[in-house]
Order: structure tokens, then C-alpha cells, then sequence
């Protein structure tokens, strides 16, 4: 059955968040349209556009004519909507004893929407051409912090990252080392934009990433899109 749909867990009264799947002639108001599968997403009325996989767009009045699997996120309430941290989010520094005390970041609870099959070096742009498809799990979660706030300098994970901006404004950075002052690269990440995967594949279910975090220019919430590898 086409347009299978289902709240996403961090949806609440704050933030309208869905996932669809086997979309066909999707009428889409108003949202940040996050294409979740490796398969390009195709838009559009009379002209068609196409959103690459794992990819987004932010669509108003907008169709999705086709897509294997897409997350439709909107802020649908603004005033207190720093109350993350009151409302079932969790402040980073409960997992991480590391975190630095000061810095407000909370991440929403995280949703586990299934698995996909494809090649981690094409997913990290490292080839084109799918020649050693895996599967992975896929979860999502949210993040939200106030502005101007340094969101921690890192470089592990064991699984494939991107984000997609979904209010506010940031920027995703790259460092040669654990210090601001380092910085080589800035990626302005306004709403309904997903940045370039920042890993490279270092060898079976080994991610390699450079030193970079997530920097809130504006109070801003952007959603983390993560690929687990299946054993």
C-alpha cells in the first residue's frame, strides 16, 4: 500500500514529524522532506525534480511524486521550544561524562525505522557504482541547542553520519585537530539542507572521520541521520 505513514517518536505537540513509505503523489504543505533511501526522490508538479539519495529539500505546497522512503519534519510551534530538556529530551552531558557542563545540548529520543541495503563507499562519495552493497539499520534522531553554541569537537563513530537542518541556522566544521582554531572547512547548513557525508570508509564497518562538529548559529534544532551496519 502506497504512502504508509507513521509519527516519527520525537514528534510531540512542538514538532510535527513523520515517516512515509512507498510514497506516490505525496501533497506536502509545508516541510523539510528528508529522502531516506538510496533511491532519488522525485518532486514536483509539472516540472520534476529529483533529490538525490539521502538527501532533502524543504517543499510549501510541494509534491513528492515518488520516493522509497522519506521523513517529513516541521516546527509547527516556536515560542519555548528550548524546553527540549522538559519535555523527554535528554542534555548530552547524562551520556557523556566528558561533556563539557556548559554547553546546552539535548538530543530527542531516537526512532529505529528499519534497514537499507547499500555500498558504504557510494553512500561516503567515494565511487558511483554499488559493488559491495551491506545492510544497515537506520535510526533518526533530533538535536537542539540555543545559539551561538559550540556543539563539542569529535571524530568517532561507529556508524555512517549527515544531517539535515530542519529550523534555525548552523553550520557543520572541519578541523585538523580537537581546536576550534584549526578550522578548514565551514558548512553553512540553512533549513531544509543535508551536507555532504564528512567520513571515509577505512575498512569493513570502519568509519574514518575527521575532527568536526555541529555549530548553532541561531537557536537551531537539525536532525541526525545515522547508518548502522547490520552483523
Amino acid at each position: 500500500m502506497p504512502n504508509k505513514a507513521r509519527d516519527l517518536s520525537f514528534a510531540d505537540d512542538f514538532i510535527s514529524a513523520r515517516l512515509v513509505e512507498d510514497v506516490v503523489d505525496l501533497p506536502v504543505e509545508d516541510a523539510v522532506v528528508v529522502n531516506l533511501s538510496p533511491v532519488p526522490m522525485v518532486t514536483g508538479h509539472e516540472h520534476p525534480g529529483i533529490v538525490p539519495a539521502w538527501k532533502s529539500t524543504w517543499l510549501k505546497g510541494g509534491l513528492v511524486r515518488s520516493a522509497e522512503r522519506i521523513a517529513l519534519i516541521k516546527v509547527r510551534r516556536q515560542t519555548n521550544l528550548g524546553g527540549a530538556g522538559l519535555r523527554g529530551w535528554e542534555w548530552l552531558g547524562s551520556r557523556i561524562r566528558s561533556f563539557p557542563r556548559d554547553t546546552p545540548l539535548y538530543i530527542s529520543p531516537q526512532d529505529e525505522i528499519g534497514t537499507v541495503v547499500t555500498d558504504p563507499y557510494v553512500f561516503t562519495n567515494e565511487r558511483r557504482e554499488a559493488s559491495a552493497p551491506q545492510t544497515f539499520t537506520v535510526r533518526l534522531n533530533l538535536w537542539w541547542s540555543p545559539g551561538e553554541t559550540d556543539c563539542f569537537i569529535h571524530n568517532e563513530h561507529p556508524f555512517l553520519e549527515v544531517h539535515t537542518q530542519i529550523y534555525g541556522t548552523g553550520r557543520m566544521q572541519k578541523f585538523h585537530e580537537r581546536d576550534e582554531a584549526t578550522l578548514y572547512e565551514d558548512v553553512v547548513m540553512p533549513i531544509g539542507y543535508t551536507h555532504d557525508p564528512f567520513c571515509r570508509v577505512a575498512g569493513p564497518n570502519q568509519w574514518q572521520y575527521p575532527w568536526h562538529r555541529y555549530y548553532a548559529d541561531t537557536s537551531a534544532i537539525w536532525l541526525a541521520i545515522e547508518l548502522h551496519p547490520v552483523a
